[in-house]
């Protein structure tokens, strides 16, 4: 630290104002906190299982795309055999 008196701004404050800067700066200028944090939490819980359902989703449809596609190969394979 170089002694300065200017605010300091964490990583998670970053990650806070990407998602949405409005509630930052609502937050950290003018001191506002949360309503509800139950309800926050309660959001952000609701985002990370979605987040969990599209990454399974996701990963069940490459794993059907690549049996589609290993199937095909098999019947083109047994079709030049006969």
């Amino acid at each position: 630290m170089n002694g300065s008196k200017e605010p300091v701004i964490r990583a998670s404050e970053v990650g806070e104002y990407v998602f949405c800067p409005r509630a930052w700066w609502l937050r950290r200028v003018k001191g506002l906190k949360p309503e509800s944090l139950d309800r926050l939490e309660e959001g952000q819980n609701f985002h990370i299982r979605h987040q969990q359902q599209v990454f399974a989703l996701r990963l069940l449809w490459y794993i059907g795309l690549a049996l589609l596609l290993t199937g095909l190969c098999l019947i083109a394979w047994a079709i030049v055999r006969l």
